[in-house]
C-alpha cells in the first residue's frame, strides 16, 4: 500500500479557511485518525485526499502518483485514485442482497488487467482442496442439522471459507461427493489425479504458444503478466466478494437484504463492499457513529483486526477521542483548519503540544491550574498555585526558559512573515476565522461569566500547569488539604471533584473505595507527567514533577 503525502493543503470558501496550510505524511500500512471538534476541517481533509473535494491550493501524492497539484493543474478524479470510502451512513442498496451490494462496484470495473485463465484457477483450487480429503468431509459434515439432514447452501459457504475458493468451485467440489465416500482420502486421491492431468494439459497448451501461467493463474510471457483492457470475470468477482465477506464474517448473509440485518451486520457489509475493489487506501468518515455503545466497542476490535489482516492504509475521521486513542497508530489533531499535533496516541495524551490538545484528549479532562513564577538557578520553576500554595515544578530534562521563549518568539515572527508574504501574492485573502490561543477552563466552585471579565495582562511569568486526573491521589501524607465536593464511583474506579479553597480539581482514584461528599482528605500530586504550558502562546514548555 502507498504512503500519502500532503504538502501545504489549503481549502477556503471566500475568506473562511476550512483547512489552512496542512502538511502530512501518512506512512504505508498505518492507521491514521483525523480527530477534532465538529467543523474543524477533518472531513474536508479526508475528502480532498479521496478526490471528493478540490483543494484551493497545495499538492497531494498517493504512492508515486501526484493526484493533485494546484501549480501544475493536476487533479485526478476520485474514481481514478483507487481509494475506498466508508461513510457514516451505510448507503446500502435496499433492493439488493448482501452479495449484490458487495459486488455492485466490481461489475463496473473496466481497466487494464492481467489475463486470467478461469478454468485453470478453478482446477488449481480444487487440487488444493483435494489434497486433504478428510478436511473436505469434516467441513461438509458440520453442516448437518440435528436430524442428520445436510444443508447444501451452508456447506458451500463452509467450503468457501475453509479453502478460500469461489462459489462455482465450491459447488464443483461438493458435487465430487468426497464427503459421502467411506474413505474420503482415497476418493480425493482418485479425483486429484484427474484434475492434475487437466491442469497439466492447460499449461502445455500455453507452453506451445510460448506462454505460461503464474501462481495466480494469470497468463504470462517472459515472466511478465499479459495485460488487456477488460472487465472482471464472474470467478474474480465472486472470489473477491467471498474473500471480503470472510474477513468481516458475513458469509452466511449473502442472500439477505439490508433490512434483514442488524446495524452491526450492515456496517460489516459496507466495509466488505469498500474492500472488494482492492483500494490502495481505505477512508472512513465516522463509520461507527450510528451504532450503540456496546456494538461500537466490538466494531473497534473488528477494525483493528481488519487493518492487520488487509495490510491496508486506513485514514479514519472521528470526533470521539476514545476511538482515536484505541485505533490509531498516529493521531492527526485538527482545530479551526490548523494541524495542532500529529503523533502516536500515547504521545498526544502524555505530551500534548498545546493547551487545546491537552484539553481535547483525555476523559475526564486535564486539570488546568494558573501559576505565576520564575525559573531558579537549579532549573526548577518556583510557582504560586491554587490561591497561594507554594510549589516547585521540576523539569524531567534540563531546560532554559529564556532560550525557550526566544525560540517561541522567533517561531511567531516567522509565522507572521510567512502570512505577510502570502497576502502579497495575487488572489490571496486574509483569513476571517482567525487563530487564537485556546481559552482553557480553570474549575472553580463559583463559576463566573468570562465574557463579562476583563482580559488579564499576560507576562512571561504566567504559566499554566496541566495535571491529569490520575496523577492526583488521596494520600494521608499529602500536603494539600481538600474536601470531597463530588464523587462518582463506577466499580473499578471513582471520579472525584476535590475542593481546594475556591478551586476544584478532578481526580480518578482506582479501586472500590466509597467517598462521601464533604469528607476531609489530603492529596498528593504524583508522577513525572505534570505539564508546564506557556500561558501567552498556549504551547507546552516541558513535562516534569510538582513538589508542594
Amino acid at each position: 500500500m502507498p504512503e500519502i503525502i500532503l504538502e501545504n493543503i489549503t481549502k477556503r470558501w471566500g475568506k473562511f479557511f476550512g483547512v489552512d496550510n496542512v502538511s502530512l505524511n501518512i506512512p504505508d500500512n498505518s492507521f491514521i485518525t483525523l480527530l477534532g471538534p465538529s467543523g474543524c476541517g477533518k472531513t474536508t481533509i479526508l475528502r480532498m485526499i479521496a478526490g471528493l473535494e478540490t483543494p484551493t491550493e497545495g499538492r497531494i501524492k498517493i504512492g508515486d502518483k501526484v493526484v493533485f497539484d494546484s501549480n501544475a493543474g493536476i487533479n485526478v478524479p476520485a474514481n481514478k485514485r483507487k481509494v475506498g470510502f466508508l461513510f457514516q451512513n451505510y448507503a446500502l442498496w435496499p433492493n439488493m442482497t448482501v452479495y449484490e451490494n458487495i459486488s455492485f462496484g466490481l461489475k463496473n470495473i473496466h481497466e487494464e488487467l492481467p489475463i486470467l485463465d478461469v478454468s485453470a484457477k478453478q482446477t488449481g483450487d480444487i487440487i488444493r482442496a483435494l489434497s486433504n480429503g478428510n478436511k473436505v468431509k469434516e467441513v461438509v459434515e458440520e453442516c448437518r442439522d440435528k436430524n442428520g439432514k445436510l444443508d447444501e447452501n451452508k456447506a458451500y459457504v463452509k467450503l468457501i471459507d475453509a479453502f478460500g475458493i469461489s462459489i462455482y468451485t465450491a459447488k464443483e467440489l461438493f458435487a465430487l461427493g468426497i464427503h459421502s465416500a467411506s474413505d474420503p482420502v482415497a476418493a480425493a486421491k482418485t479425483k486429484l489425479s484427474e484434475y492434475e492431468g487437466k491442469l497439466s494439459a492447460i499449461k502445455k497448451k500455453y507452453e506451445g504458444e510460448g506462454k505460461d501461467l503464474n501462481e495466480k493463474y494469470e497468463v504470462t510471457k517472459n515472466g511478465m503478466a499479459i495485460l488487456e483492457n477488460r472487465k472482471l470475470t464472474k470467478e474474480e468477482i465472486d472470489s473477491r466478494v467471498r474473500a471480503c465477506s470472510r474477513i468481516v464474517k458475513i458469509g452466511m448473509f449473502m442472500d439477505r437484504y439490508p433490512a434483514e440485518l442488524s446495524g452491526g451486520q450492515q456496517q460489516r457489509v459496507a466495509i466488505a463492499r469498500t474492500l472488494a475493489p482492492e483500494p490502495q487506501v481505505l477512508f472512513m468518515d465516522e463509520p461507527l457513529s450510528n451504532l450503540d455503545a456496546k456494538l461500537r466497542l466490538e466494531m473497534r476490535y473488528e477494525l483493528q483486526r481488519l487493518h492487520v489482516e488487509t495490510g491496508s492504509t486506513f485514514v479514519y475521521v472521528t470526533h470521539d477521542q476514545m476511538e482515536a486513542m484505541t485505533l490509531a497508530t498516529r493521531i492527526c489533531l485538527v482545530n479551526n483548519g490548523v494541524l495542532q499535533q500529529y503523533a502516536a496516541p500515547l504521545e498526544v495524551y502524555n505530551r500534548p503540544a498545546n493547551l487545546f490538545v491537552a484539553d481535547f484528549v483525555g476523559n475526564p479532562s486535564m486539570n488546568f491550574v494558573d501559576a505565576k513564577g520564575k525559573q531558579d538557578s537549579d532549573g526548577s520553576v518556583s510557582v504560586d498555585i491554587l490561591g497561594g500554595i507554594k510549589a516547585r515544578f521540576v523539569p524531567n530534562e534540563k531546560m532554559d526558559l529564556v532560550e525557550w521563549r526566544n525560540s517561541r518568539d522567533k517561531e511567531a515572527a516567522d509565522k507572521a512573515e510567512f502570512e505577510r508574504q502570502r497576502l502579497m501574492q495575487k488572489g490571496a485573502v486574509e483569513k476571517s476565522n482567525k487563530d487564537e490561543v485556546f481559552k482553557y477552563h480553570v474549575q472553580k466552585v463559583e463559576e463566573q461569566d468570562e465574557s463579562l471579565m476583563d482580559e488579564p495582562v499576560i507576562t512571561d511569568e504566567d504559566f499554566v500547569i496541566g495535571i491529569r486526573p490520575e496523577a492526583i491521589d488521596i494520600d494521608a501524607n499529602g500536603k494539600i488539604d481538600t474536601t470531597i465536593y463530588g464523587a462518582m464511583p463506577t466499580g473499578m474506579e471513582s471520579t472525584l471533584k476535590l475542593r481546594i479553597g475556591e478551586y476544584l480539581l478532578t481526580s480518578v482514584i482506582f479501586g472500590g473505595v466509597i467517598y462521601q461528599i464533604g469528607q476531609e482528605e489530603k492529596i498528593s500530586i504524583n508522577g513525572k507527567d505534570i505539564l508546564l504550558f506557556d500561558r501567552r502562546s498556549g504551547k507546552l514548555i516541558c513535562a516534569g514533577s510538582l513538589e508542594i
